[in-house]
């Protein structure tokens, strides 16, 4: 089983760290996904996020433990092209160097689609071609509200930008564990040397289940 650079193997008797940045536009229910997945709670009210939010639980997947590091930011106007320019503006700290991207949209918001288009293509001008990015349309309970058709989205998302894609409802804890799961098994798989190891990992995934400490 092969994980992403700066991770600590298990092989060496510690636990993977796994570093999450979770990216969109305002009001797209970000913050919302995360604490859904932690707590298993939502909160009508609108707070939004003006700094980052950093949150450290651990995941078991596949009977293996991995500590997370899930990073909620807030809007920000470009993707850093370097780590000078991340440290530069607090509310970006962390995020050039994360092992994998989480992208929010509203499914009802056309311009929310248009934000993680370009930060998506941000991402791939200044990090390696194979960081695992999984887009989320989120606000799947407001389904008669979207502008974009899903069969649209997922084409798009799934062959041409060769990304993951969920959709989820984070106020009904829809396809929330689902998401972090997808998560876990791109950030795997995308370091396998040999196609067979892939394989066995993928396996193992649809077997088994992931579970928070």
């Amino acid at each position: 089983m092969h994980w992403p650079a700066g991770s600590q193997s298990r092989r060496h008797g510690m636990v993977s760290t796994f570093k999450i940045a979770i990216l969109g536009a305002q009001g797209v229910g970000k913050t919302a996904i995360v604490r859904q997945f932690l707590f298993n709670e939502y909160n009508e009210a609108y707070l939004p996020s003006k700094t980052r939010r950093v949150y450290l639980p651990a995941a078991v997947l596949n009977e293996h433990a991995h500590n997370l590091q899930i990073m909620d930011f807030p809007p920000i106007a470009s993707f850093p092209v370097n780590t000078l320019q991340e440290w530069a503006d607090a509310r970006c700290r962390g995020v050039h160097s994360a092992h994998a991207y989480i992208l929010v949209y509203d499914i009802c918001c056309f311009d929310s689609f248009e934000y993680i288009k370009t930060i998506r293509q941000q991402i791939l001008q200044t990090r390696m071609l194979d960081t695992p990015i999984i887009i989320v349309g989120n606000k799947r309970d407001l389904q008669s509200g979207r502008v974009i058709p899903r069969r649209n989205v997922s084409n798009l998302v799934k062959r041409s930008w060769k990304c993951g894609y969920v959709e989820c409802s984070a106020k009904y804890n829809w396809h929330i564990l689902l998401l972090f799961r997808e998560l876990l098994q791109s950030m795997g798989c995308a370091r396998c040397k040999h196609v067979h190891a892939a394989i066995r990992f993928q396996g193992a995934l649809r077997r088994d289940r992931c579970s928070l400490m």
